[in-house]
């Protein structure tokens, strides 16, 4: 082809093209420094916030075991022994992980591996759905349906009208959607390549997921068992309405048991005055509460910083 006519720039005229390149990409944006300045902020209010629920609890807790012995209060027995009602979230929180992390993997698994695209794009929705539905509305299942109808009738269980079994269970259905999402997400994150050269070494498709995908995206998916984890450990109303609200050291789930938030629920209503022992009981709980919640998270970043593989 002729490049006859055709002007080509110069040294000069290119140094000057490159120095307006440069001159483009340092100027300065409209409203960055406000919009980093407001981002800052943002972040900033969410240590403060922190820092002042830590507050609100610290005067009535010391108040608190200045009137009670911190023996009384991690004790098995007596009327602030605070055991039972760890014990009660507990045994909530395990069940609700026997049925969340199955069912969560699995929906997790379907989705990213074995989904057509059109069904991923219906099925995914929908499952997020059911984090969406207010845990008031789980509470009366349980009481209406899971315990009367599921564990009565259908299988025989002899368990009370409230029950740490019937709790727990329908706490695992509320949390299924936050590991199925956050579990799918980091499975889809894996690279495709190393898909199809498992398949290329002659693996099917469930070696490849379970042995391949699963692994690579181990991290992802431990933070999503953490957080679904922190989020039963935190639940309210469930626990309050289904698994009682008398103290039991009992290990059997079909027992009625009370758990910390459901404490927390009920002594709450202003039944008692503000500044009796009661009263203070309920923020040592909260922040005992707060702290095994802060816990589970420093273990969750723990392990996502251990296992990160980056692609």
């Amino acid at each position: 082809m002729s490049t006859r006519g055709v002007s080509r720039p110069g040294p000069s005229e290119r140094a000057g093209l490159a120095d307006s390149t440069l001159d483009l990409g340092a100027r300065k944006r409209p409203f960055e420094s406000l919009v980093r300045g407001s981002l800052s902020a943002s972040a900033l209010l969410s240590i403060a916030i922190t820092v002042g629920i830590v507050l609100a609890l610290f005067e009535p807790v010391v108040h608190f075991f200045g009137q009670v012995r911190f023996g009384e209060f991690f004790s098995t027995t007596g009327t602030f022994a605070v055991i039972p009602l760890v014990t009660g979230t507990l045994m909530t929180t395990v069940i609700s992980l026997f049925v969340a992390v199955p069912l969560g993997l699995g929906a997790a698994m379907y989705l990213s591996e074995y989904a057509s695209r059109r069904a991923r794009k219906w099925l995914k929705p929908t499952l997020e759905l059911l984090a969406g539905v207010p845990s008031v509305v789980y509470g009366f299942f349980a009481l209406t349906f899971v315990t009367p109808v599921l564990l009565q009738d259908l299988l025989a269980i002899k368990v009370g009208f409230t029950n740490a079994l019937a709790a727990g269970l329908v706490l695992g259905v509320m949390i299924v959607p936050t590991v199925a999402s956050l579990s799918e997400d980091a499975l889809s994150a894996v690279p495709q390549a190393m898909r199809q050269g498992s398949l290329a070494m002659g693996a099917n498709r469930m070696q490849t997921t379970l042995r391949v995908v699963l692994p690579a995206a181990l991290s992802g998916v431990a933070a999503a068992i953490v957080l679904g984890l922190s989020r039963a450990v935190g639940e309210t109303m469930i626990v309050a309405l289904a698994a009682g609200a008398r103290k039991n050291m009992s290990l059997d789930p079909r027992d009625p048991m009370q758990t910390m938030t459901g404490f927390i629920a009920q002594t709450a209503q202003g039944e008692n005055p503000v500044g009796s022992v009661d009263y203070n009981m309920l923020f040592a709980v909260s922040l005992l509460l707060f702290l095994i919640t802060l816990g589970i998270n420093i273990v969750s970043i723990t392990l996502v910083n251990r296992y990160r593989q980056a692609y």
